[in-house]
């Protein structure tokens, strides 16, 4: 009886954790495969139970009360233990099931991971994945939070993360296919000011801005996002230029050009997790699969 209980407590703590995270009911139902009202029934029990108001509702999703916010940092302990106690026991049924939770931004998402996971899935066929897509910043923070086990990042990183390094990926300019330097060799880095900019970019650690901060150019930016095939298509429709990675320019639906900069730039590519030595069985096999990996570093300063 006491098993079944705690089992079902878990479930609660799990339903709890995830709909602050993803801030809706119905967000956290479909991330745990429950109804919108499941998710919503677990949580009134915790709260009749504690006798506590752990979320306060309303039409645009739910936010934590200030009782919620002093019980979370334990409940996520708790979610994190019940996880750590699965993967020991994947460990000990040799890899037979598992989950592997990556954080990933697009261009890795698209041209790597699908073949990283058809290759390990020939010899590991039940594990399961669970990918979260963001940015850099975004990244590095779910693998601190331990909401993902690893997470593709661009090199270096915070100090706290143990990284392995994967590519050099060079930054090309992209251009419409009428644009005048259309046949140049090598793209001029003060060109760039010549047309209108799409930024590729959000939140910090962004390489591109970093090209013009560091040849003090100041571009004429009229559109940014993170969405890298906006980017293509709006320079496909000449509305300006642009600047990407060569990893996504694999495989274009887009009629563009792609010209090397006159003076080369480039972004590291690397895997982040909080500590290698407590890695589940199956990230750890996992890490064997990855394109040209090298040995595990300490971040780099």
């Amino acid at each position: 009886m006491f098993g079944g209980n705690l089992i079902m407590n878990i479930q609660k703590y799990i339903a709890f954790v995830k709909t602050v995270e993803c801030g809706s009911f119905t967000k956290a139902a479909k991330l745990l495969d429950y109804s919108q009202s499941g998710i919503s029934r677990m949580i009134n029990d915790l709260e009749t139970e504690w006798k506590i108001t752990l979320l306060e509702r309303n039409h645009s999703g739910v936010r934590l009360t200030s009782d919620g916010l002093k019980l979370l940092p334990y409940a996520k302990r708790l979610c994190l233990e019940y996880e750590k106690l699965h993967m020991q026991i994947d460990e000990l049924h040799g890899l037979q099931s598992g989950l592997i939770r990556i954080g990933t931004f697009s261009s890795v998402a698209t041209h790597w991971l699908p073949n990283i996971i058809k290759a390990f899935q020939k010899k590991h066929p039940n594990i399961a994945y669970e990918l979260l897509l963001g940015d850099y910043t975004e990244i590095e923070s779910w693998i601190l939070e331990g909401r993902v086990d690893c997470g593709f990042l661009r090199l270096p990183t915070t100090p706290e993360l143990e990284t392995i390094f994967l590519e050099q990926d060079r930054l090309l300019v992209i251009l419409p296919e009428n644009h005048p330097l259309a046949d140049c060799e090598r793209f001029p880095i003060d060109a760039l000011c010549n047309d209108p900019f799409m930024l590729l970019e959000k939140g910090a650690k962004a390489e591109i801005s970093e090209i013009f901060e560091r040849h003090n150019l100041e571009p004429l930016t009229h559109f940014t996002t993170w969405d890298d095939y906006a980017i293509m298509s709006m320079v496909e429709s000449g509305l300006g230029i642009s600047i990407l990675p060569e990893l996504i320019l694999q495989r274009l639906p887009y009629q563009i050009i792609i010209k090397e900069l006159e003076i080369p730039a480039y972004r590291r590519i690397g895997l982040a997790m909080k500590d290698r030595k407590s890695a589940s069985l199956a990230v750890k096999r996992f890490i064997d699969y990855l394109p040209y990996r090298n040995n595990f570093e300490n971040n780099e300063a």
